[in-house]
């Protein structure tokens, strides 16, 4: 596999374009109704004054400074000043409880945190030390420490270019902690680096191109396919400010790019399916003069209209709805990675996808299974190792430098990836077969009336299904519909999906719950995955009752 060859900073990217193309907007942010524009030159006088107030701050160089806030233009360029003062950035996501703020404070030895616009800054502060230094972002919590705008005012910009090694260490990001306490994962600005530079030569990218930021900056997905890029393309990033303006800001970024995860890609679906029923559109789809105008009419609904290139990644998106979407004429890619590499892994190219898989390694990066089937990836985006962890940094790096992910996968003749599973989330049932739960998963969320679900049944006979209902069929049981018609439709699809499986993995009942999965009660990661632990062990209490009630379908 040919070396991928990095060879400008984050930095280095944004002089670029401050110096050639000034007046050009950069970041897009509306507030209240209100929307600033920024342009590089405005970007780069802000970035270079607040770099001037850190290091005025006396923080020794190279020390850690958190980054606390939802995803704002200010994100952006606090994100640069603390590299230009010579600084690492490490980013928290903005709905973690205090006890994982303190944690994380603590155990990366910050020396400084920006606090950005937060809902649960109440609880967050819990987290923060007592004497650490705070500045707060435009919009960020009142009185919590001093103003961005007031601490810019009264120090001059930083003149000249100051660079950082491609080597050095860039940010420290703590993994969600699905299980224990989280790790620092380090990654260098080559590490950084390294995704827009393979990335661009299967998705070329250009000055002329516009992302909408709503998935969070303080994940490395984020960064890596949408902060990295933008810095070394110069394109233009518009940001949201949440779910209520969600659409109004997607139509004014109009986007040429959009990655998703496959919950809100199903979301939109649904959306279009309220209006414009299935039925109807495969008959309007039928139709040679009016098919073409109605999928575009469906995607400027959407704001996706201008869409070149769309991806979809963190799990996997049914088939039928992957379909939909090429029906459209938007191809969604599938992708892979993980936070121990940048999310630089694996990635369908346009014309090559195939269902089902998340593609071919992307340029640079080696790729092998283990005799235990695990997937082994080494990848110009890795990291440099666990802070202050180097333990499990030796046990999750093999001696010839392969990050072992902990998935389980094959590749096919084409040489593209397939994720069959988790090798740390096999469990065996009482007949001491084991069973992979995620194809399992992949396939009853499939089904429109799920939202989530969890297999489970360690040490059990047979394991059993918990699952959370979708939005729709929720709103459909509060107008009225009979829980028997659900329970009809879903043993239905309970006796579907056991034809497929073998006689262990036979589900032997679904359970529906009360509780909706969020990030913010800790059912679900930053990134939308089940906390499997945490799922479980909440329902344990009424398995018993469950497995002695011999029926399809339960109810908590």
């Amino acid at each position: 596999m040919p070396e991928l060859k990095v060879e400008v900073s984050p930095l280095a990217a944004f002089y670029r374009w401050e110096r050639e193309t000034p007046d050009r907007i950069f970041l897009t942010q509306p507030v209240k109704g209100q929307v600033t524009d920024y342009s590089f030159k405005e970007v780069g006088q802000q970035v270079r004054r607040m770099a001037s107030y850190i290091q005025s701050l006396d923080i020794p160089a190279g020390s850690q400074i958190a980054l606390m806030s939802q995803n704002c233009a200010h994100w952006i360029m606090a994100d640069l000043a603390i590299w230009m003062s010579g600084n690492v950035t490490v980013p928290l996501y903005p709905t973690l409880n205090g006890d994982t703020v303190g944690y994380i404070l603590e155990h990366s030895e910050a020396k400084l945190l920006f606090a950005g616009p937060l809902d649960a800054w109440d609880e967050m502060k819990k987290g923060v030390p007592e004497g650490l230094p705070i500045v707060t972002l435009p919009q960020g919590p009142e009185g919590a420490g001093i103003p961005w705008n007031e601490a810019v005012k009264e120090v001059a910009p930083m003149t000249g270019n100051p660079d950082r090694d491609l080597e050095d260490l860039a940010t420290i990001v703590y993994t969600s902690g699905s299980t224990g306490a989280p790790k620092g994962v380090m990654t260098s600005f080559k590490g950084m680096m390294a995704v827009p530079t393979g990335m661009s030569q299967i998705l070329p990218m250009t000055p002329e191109d516009r992302m909408l930021s709503y998935l969070p900056l303080s994940h490395v997905f984020e960064r890596g396919v949408l902060e990295m890029p933008a810095l070394m393309f110069g394109f233009h990033i518009f940001f949201t400010e949440g779910l209520p303006t969600f659409l109004e800001d997607l139509r004014r970024a109009k986007p040429t790019i959009f990655f998703s995860v496959p919950r809100l890609w199903t979301k939109f679906q649904s959306g279009v399916f309220a209006k414009l029923p299935k039925r109807k559109q495969d008959f309007l789809f039928r139709i040679p003069f009016i098919s073409k105008k109605v999928k575009r009419k469906i995607l400027e609904q959407l704001g996706l209209e201008h869409v070149r290139y769309a991806a979809t990644g963190s799990a996997p998106l049914p088939p039928d709805i992957l379909a939909w979407y090429r029906s459209l004429g938007m191809e969604l890619l599938e992708g892979y990675g993980m936070t121990e590499n940048f999310a630089y892994s694996h990635a369908n190219r346009p014309g090559e996808a195939r269902v089902g898989y998340v593609g071919h390694s992307t340029p640079g990066v080696e790729t092998r299974i283990d005799e235990n089937g695990e997937i082994l990836v080494k990848s110009p985006g890795m990291m440099l190792g666990y802070f202050k962890n180097p333990e499990k940094t030796a046990e999750d790096i093999t001696e010839d430098g392969f990050l072992r992910t902990g998935d389980m996968g094959e590749i096919d003749d084409e040489g593209r990836l397939r994720i069959t599973g988790r090798v740390k989330e096999l469990f065996k049932t009482s007949k001491g077969k084991y069973v992979a739960p995620a194809p399992i998963e992949n396939k009853l969320t499939a089904h429109p009336m799920i939202e989530a679900c969890c297999v489970a049944g360690a040490d059990q006979g047979q394991p059993y299904a918990l699952i959370m209902l979708s939005e729709d069929a929720i709103q459909d049981l509060k107008e009225g519909v009979e829980k028997d018609a659900f329970e009809t439709e879903l043993a239905v699809l309970k006796a579907e999906v056991n034809s497929g499986l073998d006689p262990h993995e036979h589900l032997q009942f679904l359970a529906i719950v009360r509780d909706a999965w969020t990030i913010e009660n800790g059912f679900l990661t930053p990134t939308m995955k089940i906390k499997r632990n945490i799922v479980e062990k909440n329902y344990e209490q009424y398995l018993d009752k469950w497995y002695s009630a011999d029926k399809d379908v339960l109810w908590e």
